[in-house]
């Protein structure tokens, strides 16, 4: 068979769909043309039409019209067995990747996580676009979802062209943050050449647990929780305050798993990393990080790494 394929282009993503242009053109199971992902551009090719006809001919996976019958459940004869045996292994004999959403291929690997990056931007770069929004406002904590947020917003400020100077990237240390941390949140946001700022929520976080009763002492679900959210309504009005909006950062395995702040982390305008899984955010920003390096971003690499190790 002849395969023709268009997927919409740049300019037509939605909220939670980035479509990236990509036409194709196969034969038999050939490539005929392909484009580049992202550039809205056209392909034109031959395709032999007779080839396939006489390959249908040939083939018996294309049964002809009189052979339809084949769909009726008479002509199949049906054996019933037990799935389960007594002498069935404990083990299981098929492979199960124990990270399936990782690229197990490490010669394309980079290739790979780089459309994947290039695909979170191109949504970011359409929300920016169609809400004619020149600021963005991030919230960087030294982890890796806000670091691989901050590196897509980054990607797609580039590629429309805006200073980075409007990504606001904010750090809010806190009772349980640590120098370590806020050492790399600092250098990244530093050498990606953001707008940096600091606003603690030591005191607002105090008041918070003094007007319901909680003790600071007591490091409970509260106590976390208190803290994200105090994080999050920062981050939401200093957007409102900067006709900008909020970056998320969490990711698919969180929102699967509930394993977000409710009315905290799960909160934003626009999130970058809701179709990217945990064990994936990991390879991504280590392999956008190594890629940064080597092209004109020396020593992103070491602040990421350390990242990663944290």
């Amino acid at each position: 068979c002849g395969y023709v394929y268009a997927s919409a282009g740049d300019g037509e993503s939605t909220t939670d769909m980035v479509f990236s242009g990509h036409n194709l053109i196969a034969e038999n199971g050939n490539m005929l043309a392909e484009s580049k992902r992202f550039c809205n551009q056209s392909v034109l090719a031959d395709m032999d039409v007779e080839r396939l006809v006489n390959e249908r001919r040939r083939m018996t996976t294309y049964p002809g019209n009189e052979e339809d019958t084949y769909g009726s459940r008479q002509a199949y004869h049906f054996v019933e067995l037990s799935a389960v045996s007594e002498n069935q292994p404990e083990k299981l004999l098929h492979f199960v990747d124990k990270m399936p959403f990782v690229p197990s291929d490490t010669a394309n690997r980079e290739k790979r996580c780089e459309e994947i990056l290039m695909i979170q931007a191109m949504g970011l770069k359409k929300r920016l676009e169609h809400t004619n929004c020149r600021s963005a406002v991030i919230g960087i904590s030294g982890g890796l979802d806000s670091t691989l947020a901050l590196l897509v917003t980054a990607r797609a400020f580039d590629l429309i062209g805006l200073d980075r100077k409007g990504i606001l990237a904010v750090t809010m240390p806190g009772f349980g943050t640590t120098k370590r941390t806020k050492s790399n949140s600092t250098t990244l946001m530093e050498l990606l050449g953001c707008d940096i700022r600091e606003i603690s929520i030591v005191d607002s976080v105090r008041q918070h647990f003094a007007d319901i009763g909680q003790d600071e002492a007591v490091h409970d679900i509260t106590y976390e929780n208190c803290q994200a959210r105090e994080r999050t309504q920062i981050l939401m009005d200093v957007a409102n305050k900067e006709g900008g909006f909020v970056i998320g950062t969490g990711d698919l395995s969180e929102l699967a798993l509930g394993w977000c702040t409710y009315n905290g982390d799960h909160m934003s305008m626009y999130a970058v990393n809701t179709s990217i899984p945990k064990t994936l955010v990991r390879t991504l920003v280590d392999e956008v990080g190594h890629d940064m390096d080597r092209n004109g971003f020396p020593g992103i690499k070491d602040v990421i790494e350390d990242i990663i190790d944290t």
